[in-house]
């Protein structure tokens, strides 16, 4: 495990969350169609632990579980056992309802897809999350402006997505996840549909964040993409195979 040490079993057997960690995973799985012969395990008895201001990278090819983790760390989806705890709450068996309030809270989502609402422009875009939080225009709008301004869109705020490249829509949806100022950046392959120039924008981006202090969680099948995060860890067939610190350039 790099960084702290994982948390220890209780005198019971069961494992205690530290509430030193962010994100406290402890022998999760994910099985579809259990007990039946086309039993799928995308998870197979994973454990990590995150700490508030990293960088992490979730590494993996396609099948590999890498989705249904973000998945289940992002509070979209509760695992088939084990135990999740964020900010040292025990999210892993509550309600869809429950998880939908400590989504919108904690963590800002980033996808490859952009999935900005072609109708609105970039302000309104990024104002409707704060809408379902319940935020006073006043707020909301503040805070809409401070994301863009943030990203570098002051300019763009009442263009439409059709109206910007690739890489700007990109930049709004960040705008998007950090507006509120969630301690939690997940991004699902952020690059995934950009050229190689606003892919590396993007990454700048995400590690800018990162630098402010949020937790930046990146999800990618790209080797090279990974290496701009400080530590990987690499999935396959539901399984953590390795996770290791990103050296620096020019370290040992």
């Amino acid at each position: 495990m790099f960084g702290k040490k994982a948390p220890q079993a209780d005198t019971a057997g069961q494992v205690s969350a530290d509430p030193g960690f962010l994100i406290d995973v402890q022998q999760i799985s994910k099985i579809y169609n259990e007990g039946r012969e086309n039993e799928v395990r995308a998870l197979d008895n994973v454990s990590l632990a995150v700490e508030n201001g990293e960088f992490l990278c979730i590494l993996g090819q396609s099948g590999s579980g890498k989705s249904t983790l973000m998945n289940i760390l992002g509070c979209l989806d509760i695992p088939t056992y084990g135990t999740y705890h964020l900010n040292g709450q025990a999210v892993s068996d509550m309600k869809p309802s429950v998880l939908s309030g400590i989504r919108n809270r904690e963590i800002g989502f980033i996808f490859q897809g952009f999935n900005l609402i072609p109708a609105l422009t970039a302000l309104e875009n990024v104002e409707l999350p704060l809408i379902y939080r319940g935020m006073g225009r006043e707020e909301r709008r503040r805070l809409a402006v401070d994301a863009l301004v943030s990203v570098g869109l002051e300019k763009r705020m009442d263009h439409r997505p059709g109206e910007m490249s690739g890489g700007q829509q990109q930049r709004v949806a960040i705008a998007r996840a950090v507006a509120a100022k969630p301690p939690i950046i997940m991004a699902d392959e952020p690059t995934g549909n950009l050229d190689s120039a606003s892919g590396k924008e993007i990454m700048e981006q995400l590690k800018v964040l990162n630098a402010q202090g949020t937790s930046v969680i990146l999800i990618t099948h790209d080797n090279h993409l990974a290496l701009m995060a400080k530590r990987i860890v690499t999935l396959q067939d539901g399984r953590i195979i390795s996770d290791e610190p990103v050296r620096e350039e020019g370290g040992a």
